[in-house]
């Protein structure tokens, strides 16, 4: 089952304005950045400041992360409308819940597929802490002389 055209116009029009907004903030984010400024190249600034442009520049490049993949999501749901599976979940192929489309219109899961999806990544990101964490006590362990054992 598909959306109706008259159904899915206002969505698209309104996906087209994000993807305008997003453009033009993430270009309004360029000219924030204290590393697009040459003036910079020739000032021998004292440390705080450099220390004050670092993190200028990281929040800048954080933020413009954010707008690069809520770019993506819009796209993918206008590549949805176009392809005519828009409102289908991508993981399952059931309708995603048109009050899920109505809060979040780039939804590309169902609700359920959401929940086992998120479920996922959690335990993915558990199990990637809990080996890093063991590398770095390896790590501590190697750096003790063998005379302590």
């Amino acid at each position: 089952m598909k959306f109706p055209l008259r159904v899915l116009k206002p969505v698209q029009f309104y996906l087209k304005k994000q993807e305008e907004k997003l453009k033009n903030r993430k270009k309004a984010l360029e000219k924030e950045d204290p590393f697009n400024n040459t003036d910079r190249l020739m000032d021998n600034a004292a440390s705080d400041t450099d220390a004050a442009e670092g993190v200028g520049h990281e929040r800048v490049s954080a933020l413009k992360r954010e707008i690069d993949k809520s770019l993506i999501r819009v796209r993918k749901a206008l590549t949805r409308i176009k392809l005519g599976k828009y409102g289908l979940c991508s993981q399952c192929g059931k309708m995603i819940d048109t009050d899920r489309l109505a809060v979040n219109p780039t939804a590309d899961f169902c609700v359920d597929c959401a929940k086992k999806s998120k479920r996922n990544e959690n335990t993915a990101e558990v199990a990637r802490n809990d080996s890093s964490e063991g590398e770095r006590i390896k790590k501590c362990f190697t750096c003790i002389p063998s005379h302590f054992s």
